[in-house]
């Protein structure tokens, strides 16, 4: 019923002068950093969300074509239950006696029971560095274990290191995120950026200001470089104003699943030589590797080798091109993912430069503890003889074993569908087939405002529960044909237990989804 405005005039003006003078929040999406509002991760993206949704739905009973969200979307060994890698034994272990060192002190009968001494006296000796994992350690990490990462890459790579060029970190991520504060000047330098490539460079250039410059990596040539099109896109992005001051290679590659030969990374080195470029050498799967082809040989390796050179030009790139290399807990055989331990090392580098990195990994004190144990544990295996070897053996072969029969079982099964071309991973964790999709795939994408890669991937995980990855998340986007079709990619881990569902639930949808759109 309408009321005079005389009889509602005074309320109505309360209510108007509060809505002037109400004060909005101080942080608002239109004030806060608008650096973050660029920053995008497509591995947690929509698609992740949506499938976090589903599974709530699931949980609440709802009922739908499938009974579980298959997560093959993010390289998480021990996500449970549907990837579920057992931890290795020789490192809980470890971490348990670290962690309550009570138990240390039980009945000697009891303890040797269920620690093996070579446990007992890798905790006692990790325990006494650190006093307490509840305890700060050096900014650049313990003593102690940055001792036993200088030991590892001697043995790795045949050369000393600088006890304080090793940094531990909480994870590669938290490395990367670190050296970009220092590197980098906001709205002036670049970053050369592979692509396909891992969406954590594009992400950190956005949140710190890094103009990103990508080169592409070639689909038909094993994901191998092109070095004219790396110059290309150099000296497009100088010709605007911006300069490109370092260069990231993931290798083995995420998420291509490539694996760089020896010749290649020294191609790089000189690269980098001749246009003055830091080498971001991203590691973190060099323990994932499946062929032996192209085995792993780390950018470190190759560096130092090129000092032993008859060529002066290679001795003067070994002194002087500046390297850093990154590596990880969170992958390999491993799996700890959520200790968030990893570490980088710094070579060439100017030493004014490196007390700015120690200047900023003070700001955070230190990393993790036990992500620091955990990296004592990646680069100081048990040993052949030791009682905790044997075990330790049969837990890494199994899980290395299965990562390579997953890739090959997926890239044979999907590689016979129809418009599916698939490789198995030469090294990593991840499968990246290529598809080819229709022109009436593409319109139904670009009616629902999505890429055609999207599209396919938000409908997989709809009507199958998989959650994948579309390609256009690692800045490799469709490429259109004249009819209008289009070649897509996505990517899916080998990590699954339930890799045969997956692989059934898929090529069930992909077969229907080429009748839905032929």
């Amino acid at each position: 019923m309408w009321t005079p405005m005389r009889q509602v005039g005074v309320p109505f003006r309360r209510f108007m002068q509060t809505l002037r003078t109400k004060k909005l929040p101080v942080m608002r999406i239109d004030t806060i950093n608008p650096n973050v509002l660029n920053a995008e991760y497509a591995v947690r993206g929509e698609i992740p969300q949506k499938a976090h949704q589903i599974e709530r739905e699931l949980e609440h009973g709802a009922s739908l074509p499938f009974t579980s969200v298959l997560w093959t979307n993010i390289g998480n060994p021990q996500q449970q239950p549907i990837l579920g890698q057992e931890p290795l034994t020789f490192w809980r272990q470890v971490a348990a006696l670290t962690e309550y060192p009570a138990l240390l002190e039980m009945e000697p009968t009891a303890r040797d029971a269920m620690f093996p001494t070579d446990v007992q006296e890798r905790a006692k000796q990790l325990l006494d560095s650190f006093g307490s994992v509840g305890a700060y350690t050096n900014s650049r990490g313990n003593e102690l274990v940055r001792q036993h990462v200088v030991d590892f890459l001697l043995e790795r790579d045949g050369y000393v290191e600088d006890f304080n060029n090793v940094y531990l970190t909480a994870g590669a991520s938290a490395g990367v995120q670190l050296l970009f504060q220092v590197f980098f000047a906001p709205n002036q330098d670049a970053l050369l950026i592979p692509t396909p490539q891992y969406p954590l460079y594009s992400a950190a250039s956005a949140l710190y200001n890094v103009e990103p410059v990508y080169y592409q990596l070639q689909s038909n040539r094993n994901w191998d470089i092109s070095f004219d099109n790396v110059r290309e896109q150099i000296t497009n992005a100088r010709a605007s104003g911006v300069n490109p001051r370092a260069i990231v290679m993931i290798n083995p590659g995420n998420p291509t699943g490539s694996c760089m030969t020896k010749e290649e990374i020294e191609q790089v080195i000189e690269f980098a030589y001749n246009e003055g470029l830091v080498i971001f050498a991203d590691e973190v799967y060099q323990a994932n590797v499946y062929q032996d082809e192209r085995p792993f040989i780390s950018f470190r390796k190759v560096l130092l080798d090129m000092g032993k050179s008859s060529d002066p030009k290679k001795r003067d790139m070994s002194e002087i091109v500046e390297l850093v290399s990154l590596h990880s807990i969170s992958k390999g055989v491993s799996g700890e993912c959520g200790r968030r331990g990893g570490f980088f090392v710094l070579n060439n580098f100017d030493k004014e430069v490196d007390a700015e990195v120690l200047k900023i990994a003070s700001l955070g004190l230190c990393p993790p503890a036990q992500g620091q144990i955990g990296v004592d544990l990646m680069v100081r295996p048990p040993r052949e003889g030791e009682p905790s070897y044997d075990l330790w053996k049969k837990e890494t072969t199994s899980i290395f074993d299965t990562l390579k029969s997953r890739s090959e079982l997926i890239a044979k099964r999907l590689g016979q569908l129809p418009g599916m071309k698939v490789e198995p991973a030469k090294g990593a964790m991840y499968v990246f087939p290529r598809m080819h999709l229709s022109k009436s795939a593409s319109d139904a994408a670009k009616k629902a405002g999505k890429k055609v890669d999207e599209f396919y991937s938000m409908e997989l995980l709809e009507e199958t529960g998989i959650c994948v990855v579309p390609g256009s998340g690692f800045s490799f986007y469709p490429q259109y044909l004249e009819d209008g079709s289009s070649y897509s990619f996505f990517r899916t881990t080998i990590l699954a237990k339930a890799t045969d569902e997956m692989v059934e639930r898929f090529v069930k949808f992909h077969l229907h989804f080429r009748e839905r759109f032929p």
